[in-house]
């Protein structure tokens, strides 16, 4: 086994032991042979390498709420025109944000309000190309009988505008009567008899040739020989005289006629034959072959079908050496034929796509090069220079990235500074590195990332010290934890290693911080938690690869694998019961891993996998698990319950229901009557439904099942209950659940207890729960509704220092702030959490703030921002609207 590791591996086995990965030394079958302390300070090293974080090539603006309130209001006043480039400039700051719906979000809002068919190509294409991965829903909504073509292919030609075209000399033939109203054309060895009136009337040229003072004017046999023209173009060109269109003409010939309407400049034929041309437009072949032409002869409709054909074929065709040359080698004017005036939007989703595939690459270089040139407005500049730095520091092209970093940080993205000092750092220039950021951090409001940048050009207490900064101002950058982790067990100091990164852990499933935790536990000779961690990094990486990519995580898995205790079916199931009960995901997701590789019931497996990845706050891969389950469900009804949730996950609770009903029909299910149940819960607002879900969940208690799904189904029917009054039948259901250790069941009985008057019982209870749970920031947050002020805000301290990502403690602690009369205090503690943290609930409550001590200029500023995240959302709208009334 050892052996097969090192020969599969893309390094030889001197490489892989100098790197200080061993696994004769670090996975000693003979567990005696080395004692848990004898790790040493150089072996950690060279196993636990912390990677410098990389400068992301992404728009980061310095006070993002003011960009995406400044963009907002230019949503609000500008031309219609104007719009999609401003949801484009929103969709980058949402990216930079790590927003990744939000993101997708100003894409849709592109797209519906996009004025050209260009437009509407490319933000079609960049929709399906975030949602790649998602095809299935389609298949699944085709099954309903519902067609989902959100971002299916244009009609380019109907899409086009229209031209208005002169029919020239209808009126007059000139100025001779004796001149024939026939003439005919010689094509080589055959005629073609025309209506001479007819064919003068496409365009001056014909005009003049047949009215004018020409010789042909007086013929009635001109010939056309040598004019590029067949017979039967000739003959499609005279029936188009006549009728303004065109038959169902071969290519060839369609080909000819577009050549010939450009030669005697008939737009209106020139307009006809383009648009049947692209019809033609069927593969990625046609479509690289026919844009040549469309270059060539200027024909728009036809290159927008074949961008189209392209695009939608991203990021595959980004592979295609003739389809890059495409793109690279289109000038200006062939720019103009292609994508009209959104050359900036094409060449933004290129470079983004191209960088997905490979940021060193060559290709991603020149696109990016390309989207540089094609930068205007100053925020264009900002994106496009600030990508092609980022990327010629990848390249470690040092000299090449310094210029276009240096035009990005002159143009207000105060972000690109980092590339200038990491350059200046590479070059053995540390001090003036260091410099660079400490003047950004005197003369703008400082971040987090700035202190964290500073700490890599110093050491020591002065570098620890940055880190500790960059955490109290960004607890969500992961780069700190990791560092003093690392130095932590370089000390030998290994449980203050594992508490720090599990800080992180705690909140933010980072791949890298899993894959510290796991050279952690190698140096503690830990297999067991090891192993666990290698589980959920492959559930959620299946290709990731460790130590700097030189060894997939599989391998160290099945390394890990032969020094673990190996468990049956049943002790799996054993397993799974009791790290679910204690609210341990990742150990959950171990336990899973571990069970899908025998031959276990795949569907049930990746159905529960794909509700730990959501409770982890993976929705991408919880979206790949469902599709698992639905590809190995046992049977037809329980396919039809994985695809009712894959439509609900995906906004569509109207055939979600109707999944559930055929899964019914066929089998009187658990999972089916618990997902209709769910739906209704979820969509209904008629307080009718409430009788219906608690008689379609007593339905689901009725069918078999595991107590994991029992104890779920107990703990909803429940919260029916309370919603519905009903205390005493809701504390019986979240008694049964707790009985059989649906842990969660403590908060709703909790809620009960309070409902009933009895606060201490309710903070006991939510005590239990928090002393049972492994996650259990949401216990405290909760807890901290059942007891008095001071141990509130000792419970919600806890909270943000568990998962500084929830915002009810900041809204909390700021309004007790207001209420005590400390205005400023009070909306810096929402500043604090709104710096990495979008929220509208944020951005509302600092808003009405704002307004309560009258700034109505930065309570405007939070109003947009805030409708930035949620444009529908009514308080916001009211609170938008009542501060503007105050505006002078």
């Amino acid at each position: 086994m050892r052996s097969s590791f090192l020969s599969e591996s893309p390094c030889d086995e001197q490489h892989i032991h100098g790197y200080g990965f061993n696994p004769q030394s670090w996975l000693q079958v003979e567990r005696g042979k080395l004692p848990k302390s004898s790790y040493s300070p150089s072996s950690i090293e060279s196993l636990i390498k912390i990677v410098e974080p990389p400068v992301v090539p992404l728009y980061k603006p310095l006070d993002y709420v003011e960009v995406l309130s400044r963009i907002h209001e230019e949503i609000e006043q500008c031309m219609p025109s104007e719009r999609p480039g401003l949801y484009l400039v929103q969709s980058q700051v949402f990216r930079g944000l790590g927003e990744a719906k939000l993101c997708q979000r100003s894409l849709h809002s592109a797209l519906r309000c996009a004025s050209t068919v260009h437009e509407k190509v490319i933000f079609g294409a960049w929709l399906r190309y975030k949602k790649r991965g998602e095809e299935i829903i389609s298949d699944v909504l085709a099954s309903c009988r519902k067609c989902c073509r959100e971002f299916g292919p244009l009609d380019i030609a109907s899409e086009m505008p229209v031209g208005n075209f002169q029919i020239f000399g209808s009126c007059e033939m000139g100025s001779s009567s004796r001149v024939s109203s026939t003439v005919t054309f010689q094509i080589r060895d055959g005629r073609v008899t025309c209506d001479r009136r007819k064919i003068a009337s496409l365009s001056i040229p014909f005009f003049s040739m047949l009215n004018g003072p020409f010789t042909e004017s007086q013929l009635e046999l001109v010939d056309l020989s040598e004019n590029g023209i067949s017979l039967e173009g000739m003959r499609a060109v005279s029936e188009f005289s006549s009728t303004y269109s065109l038959g169902d003409l071969p290519l060839e010939i369609l080909l000819e006629i577009l050549v010939f309407a450009n030669t005697f400049c008939c737009d209106r034929l020139k307009d006809a034959c383009d648009m049947k041309l692209a019809l033609f437009v069927s593969s990625r072949q046609d479509a690289v072959e026919l844009m040549a032409l469309a270059f060539e002869e200027n024909a728009p409709v036809l290159a927008a079908s074949c961008l189209q054909m392209l695009l939608q074929e991203l990021p595959d065709c980004l592979t295609d050496d003739l389809v890059i040359s495409l793109f690279l080698g289109a000038t200006a004017q062939k720019q103009l034929i292609m994508v009209g005036q959104a050359s900036f939007l094409l060449y933004c989703l290129l470079s983004e796509v191209a960088m997905n595939i490979d940021p060193r690459a060559e290709t991603t270089v020149c696109l990016s090069e390309k989207l540089v040139q094609l930068a205007v407005t100053p925020t264009q500049k900002q994106i496009a220079f600030h990508q092609l730095g980022c990327i010629r520091l990848l390249r470690k092209e040092y000299n090449e990235a310094e210029h276009p970093f240096e035009i990005a940080f002159s143009a207000g993205h105060i972000y690109s500074i980092a590339g200038l000092a990491r350059i200046a750092g590479m070059q053995g220039q540390k001090a003036l590195a260091y410099e660079k950021l400490s003047s950004v951090i005197a003369s703008n409001l400082p971040l987090g990332w700035m202190y964290l940048e500073r700490s890599l050009y110093s050491e020591g207490d002065r570098k620890l010290a940055d880190l500790d900064k960059a955490t109290e101002l960004d607890p969500t950058l992961t780069y700190p934890y990791m560092y003093r982790a690392a130095s932590l067990m370089r000390k030998k100091d290994a449980k203050l290693a594992l508490e720090e990164i599990n800080r992180l852990l705690g909140f933010k499933l980072a791949l890298e911080c899993l894959e510290l935790r796991i050279c952690l536990y190698l140096a503690l000779e830990d297999y067991k938690s090891a192993i666990c961690d290698i589980h959920a990094i492959l559930t959620l990486s299946p290709e990731y690869r460790m130590l700097e990519g030189r060894v997939a995580a599989s391998k160290i898995g099945t390394l890990l694998g032969a020094h673990v205790e190996q468990w049956n079916t049943a002790e799996c199931w054993l397993q799974l019961y009791e790290r679910w009960s204690s609210v341990d995901d990742i150990g959950s997701l171990s336990v899973i891993y571990r069970m899908l590789e025998s031959d276990a019931a795949k569907g049930v497996l990746y159905f529960r996998q794909s509700l730990l990845l959501l409770r982890l706050n993976c929705p991408e891969a919880a979206m790949r698990s469902l599709q698992s389950a639905r590809h190995h469900a046992a049977t037809e009804h329980e396919r039809l319950v994985y695809e009712g949730w894959l439509l609900y996950d995906t906004g569509h609770c109207e055939e979600a229901l109707q999944k559930a009903e055929e899964s019914i029909s066929i089998q009187r299910s658990f999972e089916a009557f618990f997902l209709k149940a769910y739906v209704l819960a979820d969509s209904g607002v008629d307080p009718s439904y409430s009788a219906t879900v608690i008689s379609l969940l007593e339905d689901a208690l009725k069918c078999p099942s595991d107590r994991l799904r029992k104890g779920q189904a107990l703990n909803n029917l429940g919260g029916v209950y309370v919603d519905c009054g009903k205390l005493d039948l809701a504390a019986d259901c979240y008694t049964s659940a707790l009985k059989i250790r649906h842990t969660r069941a403590h908060q709703g009985l909790a809620r009960v207890h309070f409902l009933r008057n009895n606060r201490d019982a309710a903070y006991e209870e939510m005590t239990k729960l928090i002393e049972k749970a492994k996650n259990n920031a949401s216990a405290y947050e909760k807890r901290s509704e059942y007891c008095e002020r001071e141990q509130t805000m000792t419970d919600l301290q806890t909270v943000t220092q568990l998962d500084p990502l929830r915002v009810y403690p900041y809204r909390y602690r700021a309004a007790v702030l207001m209420d005590s009369h400390k205005e400023n205090d009070a909306i810096a503690e929402l500043s604090r959490a709104i710096t990495f943290k979008a929220d509208l609930h944020l951005l509302h409550l600092r808003a009405a703030f704002h307004e309560h001590i009258g700034d109505v200029p930065s309570a405007l500023r939070d109003c947009r921002a805030a409708l930035s995240l949620d444009p529908n959302h009514q308080e916001m709208l009211e609170l938008q609207k009542r501060v503007n009334s105050q505006e002078p």
